[in-house]
């Protein structure tokens, strides 16, 4: 049998990991009998296109949770707009924010205010290159290794390179958002940075969408009674809500969306 052409089998691969099925780039190489390197290339541009994450000896489908960045970025934009443009009420004049990776902290860009003397920190390379567009902002780029995922720096270089920081409000990434278990973080790297960012922080605002209230994630980065401020939609179901209000939060509600 014709093995098939490394078009037609990245196309078998992807339609495996759309179904939510795991592969092992060992058993790929063996049943289209390819060298593992071959699968390797074929798993790196999927990744590339946003079609499955990669781990050791494979790859795994994409959740909405393990989307990469960029994959993410105009989901449910003017809702994300609605959100950003009633954080940045909060924004006092003179502070030194952070912008945590996250595309809903990205839509945030658009909405600082001007002429404010902000200056604005961030792990994430999309929200670094939206600041460099406003000449009224002045920008500190927390480095490290990139996680595609997250679309930020969330290393220990990362941690330790917050921690140098005195940040007076953190805009702060939330995966899910629970009365009982708090912020909640998809990747446990990623949870380790936001507690290294709420240390550094006086004050932290959360930005969430409606699918994030109640949902479970694996690792908790802060709890919810550490939040100075939750953001959230102008629809929110109060059976959402009530429980978060109930613990403790202290709610915002934005405006419809464009």
């Amino acid at each position: 049998m014709q093995p098939p052409i490394p078009l037609a089998r990245r196309d078998v691969i992807a339609q495996r990991l759309a179904g939510g099925a795991a592969v092992v780039a060992a058993t790929l190489a063996l049943e289209f009998d390819v060298s593992e390197d071959a699968i390797r290339r074929d798993l790196r541009a999927l990744a590339a296109e946003g079609r499955c994450r990669r781990v050791y000896g494979g790859a795994l489908p994409v959740t909405p949770h393990t989307q990469p960045m960029f994959a993410r970025i105009e989901e449910a934009r003017g809702r994300k707009e609605a959100l950003a443009r009633r954080a940045a009420e909060a924004i006092l004049p003179g502070e030194l924010l952070f912008l945590d990776a996250g595309s809903t902290n990205l839509a945030l860009t658009g909405f600082l205010p001007e002429d404010r003397d902000l200056t604005i920190a961030t792990n994430a390379v999309d929200i670094a290159g939206a600041v460099l567009r406003r000449p009224d902002l002045r920008l500190i780029m927390v480095g490290g290794s990139v996680d595609t995922t997250v679309g930020g720096c969330v290393d220990s270089a990362a941690v330790q390179a917050v921690g140098q920081l005195n940040v007076d409000r953190c805009f702060l990434g939330a995966c899910a958002v629970d009365a009982e278990r708090g912020i909640g973080a998809v990747l446990h790297a990623d949870a380790l940075f936001k507690r290294a960012l709420m240390a550094a922080s006086r004050h932290c605002v959360v930005l969430a969408l409606n699918a994030k209230l109640g949902a479970r994630a694996p690792h908790r980065s802060c709890a919810l009674a550490d939040v100075d401020l939750l953001v959230v939609e102008h629809d929110a179901p109060p059976a959402l809500t009530r429980p978060l209000e109930a613990a403790g939060a202290m709610l915002a509600m934005a405006a419809p969306a464009d």
